[in-house]
């Protein structure tokens, strides 16, 4: 980290089969589209939170993003969503805690199906 710096958490989402595979592709491109996005490198975050609906089960998305080469030396943690009747099914959301310009604008990232959660910010 270099120069001033503030602290801001980036919030995504996307949908997914629970497939093992489009876990982990589905959870690369949400990554990547939020750090590209916001001109966030990986040296910048401190850490990226994943929760899960109950209904996804092939695979931990924070394994799923190291699977990939992704955040290797980053904290990842993982953790079951809350059941919510008529929530969105096959979600995998995540919070991204990193420094930015302090005059930056966060740019938050639903895709895949997930818009739906956020039309304000998709």
């Amino acid at each position: 980290m270099t120069g001033e710096r503030r602290l801001f958490a980036l919030r995504g989402a996307t949908q997914c089969k629970n497939e093992e595979d489009d876990i982990i592709r589905q959870v690369s491109a949400l990554y990547d589209e939020l750090l590209s996005k916001n001109n966030l490198g990986e040296a910048d975050i401190v850490s990226v939170i994943f929760s899960v609906t109950g209904d996804i089960d092939a695979k931990n998305p924070a394994a799923a993003l190291r699977f990939s080469g992704r955040a290797a030396d980053l904290a990842l943690f993982a953790l079951q969503e809350a059941v919510v009747r008529g929530g969105l099914e096959r979600t995998i959301r995540v919070l991204i805690h990193g420094y930015l310009s302090p005059a930056a604008r966060p740019c938050h990232v639903y895709r895949n199906g997930a818009e739906i959660l956020r039309p304000d910010r998709a």
